[in-house]
């Protein structure tokens, strides 16, 4: 069994298509499809169901994934090992959800740049449940993400803060004036919500359901930014982590409502697979980012 082979078996899984597998690899197509036959041949069983035009993995091909992403990883290590030496060097393919990507991440990129100006970084925006995915098939070396404090036998998963939320208004919104909001109080007010799928979404909406409260789901925005615009607009309140909207609270562009988010604050996470080889540029980033947390701590007892 050619590693080669396993390689292009895994880039059809990542891209859904032989036809974007060809063109990730620049291979012909007429390639990528010997290379599944041969290996296909040398397992004696599909590995791909092709159904109204979709690529499909076969209960076959299920039990091989694992395998190979397990062999892929080998074989980048391996390559590492022999490259590296005791400088930070190479590539890290880092994920963060976009509160993240803008509010944490660049105070650990800029000064690990300013260090190690040798280490390329490609950071990669997404969803967190997405990006746990991508650790988990070795398409990124770490990803932060913002979930409740969790444990799983394949990834190293390390909480960096608890996460203080704010319910957000227009500076001049009457809530603004009031000791305590209570769920009730936003019956009747316009929510901006951030995309399906955001866990401090679901976790604020599930809080407000409690109360018969019931948001429209229709106002969605992928961007935190759009989001902090639109409520400076007088278009609605939003629910956010306070990270992300802390200079404009600052600046006096927001105001923050007196809103109990005890039971709907998330973690930002450092999440990696256990099985993932620490290179020095790795372990130099991983380091890095836990002493940053110190800080995040330190800023966030204070607020308290």
């Amino acid at each position: 069994m050619e590693s080669r082979h396993l390689f292009t078996f895994l880039t059809v899984v990542e891209t859904g298509s032989f036809t974007r597998a060809a063109q990730k690899l620049d291979y012909a197509q007429s390639s990528i499809t010997a290379q599944i036959q041969t290996l296909e041949q040398e397992l004696n069983t599909p590995l791909f169901d092709r159904i109204n035009k979709k690529i499909l993995l076969t209960d076959a091909g299920r039990r091989l994934l694992p395998y190979a992403q397990d062999i892929a990883r080998m074989h980048d290590m391996a390559k590492e090992i022999v490259r590296s030496s005791d400088e930070p060097g190479g590539t890290l393919n880092i994920g963060a959800p976009e509160s993240l990507a803008a509010s944490r991440l660049p105070g650990i990129i800029r000064e690990f740049r300013n260090r190690y100006p040798n280490v390329r970084i490609i950071l990669r925006p997404g969803n967190c449940l997405e990006l746990k995915e991508m650790v988990r098939r070795g398409e990124l070396d770490i990803v932060f993400t913002l979930l409740p404090e969790e444990q799983q036998q394949d990834l190293h998963m390390e909480m960096l803060v608890e996460e203080r939320m704010t319910l957000i208004a227009p500076v001049e919104h009457p809530l603004v004036q009031k000791q305590t909001v209570q769920p009730e109080d936003l019956r009747q007010e316009t929510i901006l919500h951030t995309e399906t799928g955001c866990l401090y979404r679901a976790l604020f909406e599930q809080h407000l359901n409690r109360h018969g409260i019931f948001t429209d789901p229709s106002l969605e925005f992928w961007s935190i930014e759009a989001i902090k615009q639109c409520v400076m607009a007088g278009l609605g309140l939003s629910f956010l982590p306070l990270m992300t909207v802390r200079s404009e609270l600052e600046e006096g562009k927001l105001a923050a409502l007196a809103w109990n988010d005890e039971n709907q604050r998330v973690c930002t996470q450092m999440v990696y697979h256990l099985k993932k080889w620490q290179s020095p540029s790795f372990t130099a980033f991983v380091e890095l980012a836990r002493a940053h947390a110190i800080g995040w701590r330190e800023e966030l007892t204070a607020i308290r």
